[in-house]
């Protein structure tokens, strides 16, 4: 009978839905309910309910404005989650405040008239004596409103950002100046780590020297000098991409490779110099004129010397060298390549030469040229410099020929501008671009006592002279321009390298040590003037005689005692009445002993009865009586 009924109720509720009789099958499953319909939610009318009432709600806020579709559609959504994650409650409250205010304009589709696009207004309301400005002006206003008792404009500052920007000139950094001393003679080689917190400075006198800039003061001291290559003049100082090491290229064959602190890293292998193809040789066989880091690659740079090849090394692999460029005539002789440069993503390797030709080369491919143009510069003057403008489709090229010149890489037949009357006598006169790449820079050569050294500013697109700074009474031969700091390195040719930049507009590097003063420094008490000695004059005719706290200062740093100078450490047995801590003979071990020992011997009894007790319980070291023996065998 239970079978029948439970099988009458499924079927109903197969039929329907839903059961029939809910206690007959409360009966049977044990539990009630079951067939109750589950409650379903059409989402689409919740979607336009939470809709129109964002719009009521927001009706009722801000009274009468307009609403956009994106807000409404974003509250909308947010009404959505909301009563979601309530669990369509009931009583699940959503209170609401909007602070939008829409400006919509009154264009008309229909009427076929042009009108510009919708102008919003974020913010609060404006105010009323400025609601006829605002209608006016057609620009979208952002932000808080104006004080309401200002009239003036904010037109003439956005002016002069504008003039600044447009303006190339004004952010050259030259308002101040620090000098630092190299040498005497012709600084040929600078360069910045990309920090820009190191400089270094190489010149003709062999020297490098290494500047810190924060841990210098006013005195400008360089806190290292040395001679990496002997006697052979520096040609080109350069920091690898990491700054780690640093390249240094001299007049001998071999480059070297060093480290920040200028210890050595490797030297590039000789060539053998009887071999003819000078691909076949190892490394360079004669002096080296330029050198250069790869900019993306910090294992690998480039070389170019007098054998008429430029070579690109592994810092990994100084045995060989990893791959050979031979520039070429017109007539496929030999030529002699005075610069070399990468290009700003490092692949292609540009090469100046002394028939006056530059010749560019793929890095991968180094049989044929990508680009060449021969008639670059004079033939038989040395291209001093070769650079790349940062955004990689413009190259500047200083010759020897008194010439400054751009070329289009896109179009290297000819030059797109140069301008001439550019004094070189320096086969390392460099140019380089401005770090928002809308100027070109370079310096002037003078003779000596002839005039000053320049600082010349080109402009990019125009190519005209457009500033230049008076550097010194000397030529000036290398000049870098750092991204980071926006600061100026200039070499000159009496042994200054002189630093410009701008309170303002630069950044760390010699704003760093110039506000250190200068360390004070114990100076021994000298004579102002001579001093004449009489000895057989009166004693009223003697003059005093003026005292020197020198030689009192020399004796006083003799004396251990007056100087505070630490007692050294006691080597060996001992001296002084001192006992060494670790002795290694016998003597001194026992002195050691002797010194530990804290006994009192001076009762004699007491010192022999002390030992009583344990010669009785190991009588090891005692012998025992013969008498005693005798009598107790007896």
């Amino acid at each position: 009978m239970e079978s029948n009924t439970v099988n009458k109720a499924l079927t109903s509720f197969t039929a329907t839905g839903k059961t029939s009789d809910d206690g007959d099958i409360a009966s049977v499953m044990g539990f009630s309910g079951f067939g109750k319909k589950a409650r379903t939610f059409d989402l689409d009318a919740i979607f336009e309910q939470t809709r129109r009432t964002a719009i009521e709600r927001s009706q009722h806020v801000l009274g009468k404005c307009f609403i956009t579709d994106n807000v409404i559609t974003l509250l909308s959504i947010c009404l959505l989650e909301c009563t979601i994650s309530f669990a369509l409650s009931d009583k699940a409250y959503l209170f609401i405040f909007i602070i939008f205010r829409v400006q919509k304009s009154d264009s008309s589709s229909d009427s076929g008239s042009d009108s510009d696009s919708d102008s919003e207004l974020i913010g609060p309301p404006v105010p009323p004596q400025h609601a006829a400005q605002q209608g006016d002006d057609d620009d979208e206003l952002v932000g808080p409103p104006l004080p309401p008792g200002y009239t003036g404009s904010t037109a003439h500052s956005d002016d002069d950002d504008d003039e600044e920007g447009e303006n190339p000139v004004k952010r050259i950094p030259d308002t101040h100046e620090i000098t630092l001393q190299h040498g005497t003679k012709t600084v040929s080689a600078l360069g910045l780590d990309p920090s820009g917190a190191r400089l270094v400075s190489g010149g003709y006198d062999y020297d490098v020297r290494f500047w810190d800039f924060a841990g210098m003061d006013q005195a400008l001291q360089a806190f290292r000098s040395l001679q990496p290559c002997e006697c052979h003049q520096i040609k080109a100082l350069q920091y690898s991409i990491t700054g780690d090491v640093m390249l240094v290229v001299s007049g001998n064959a071999q480059a070297k490779v060093l480290d920040r602190d200028g210890f050595s890293v490797m030297e590039c292998v000789k060539g053998d110099q009887y071999i003819v193809d000078m691909a076949n040789t190892k490394g360079h066989t004669a002096m080296l004129n330029c050198g250069c880091w790869h900019p993306k690659i910090k294992e690998e740079f480039m070389t170019c010397s007098n054998d008429g090849t430029v070579r690109t090394w592994d810092l990994n692999s100084e045995k060989k060298h990893k791959s050979v460029f031979k520039p070429r005539s017109f007539q496929g002789k030999k030529v002699i390549p005075t610069c070399c440069t990468y290009s700003r993503d490092g692949k292609l390797i540009a090469a100046g030469c002394q028939d006056g030709s530059i010749q560019i080369w793929d890095r991968n491919l180094s049989v044929h040229t990508k680009f060449h143009c021969r008639q670059a510069h004079t033939p038989g003057s040395d291209t001093s410099c070769l650079s790349f403008s940062y955004d990689g489709t413009m190259l500047a090229s200083r010759g020897g020929d008194d010439t400054l010149k751009m070329w289009d890489i896109r179009n290297f037949r000819k030059p797109v501008n140069g301008v001439s009357g550019l004094t070189n006598y320096f086969s390392m006169t460099d140019c380089c671009f401005s770090p928002d790449d809308k100027l070109l820079v370079t310096g002037t050569s003078v003779k000596k006592d002839e005039g000053n050294g320049k600082l010349v500013f080109f402009d990019r697109i125009s190519f005209q002279r457009v500033y230049e700074i008076d550097v010194t009474n000397a030529s000036v031969v290398r000049c870098l321009w750092h991204p980071k700091l926006n600061q100026i390195m200039v070499g000159t040719g009496n042994g200054l390298v002189k630093v410009y930049y701008d309170p303002v507009k630069s950044h760390r590097g010699a704003k760093l040590c110039v506000v250190k003063s200068k360390r004070k420094e114990k100076h021994a008490e000298a004579l102002t003037q001579d001093y004449i000695i009489t000895p057989h004059a009166l004693p009223m005719f003697r003059e005093a005689r003026q005292r020197s706290t020198r030689k009192q200062l020399e004796k006083d740093r003799l004396d251990p005692k007056k100087s505070h100078k630490p007692e050294p450490p006691v080597s060996g047995p001992g001296r002084g009445g001192r006992v060494a801590a670790h002795g290694g003979t016998l003597s001194s071990f026992i002195v050691k002993n002797i010194a530990l020992d804290k006994t009192d011997d001076s009762n004699p009894r007491e010192a022999i009865l002390r030992h009583a007790k344990e010669a009785s319980e190991n009588p090891y070291w005692i012998a025992p009586d013969p008498t005693t023996m005798q009598t107790s065998s007896s």
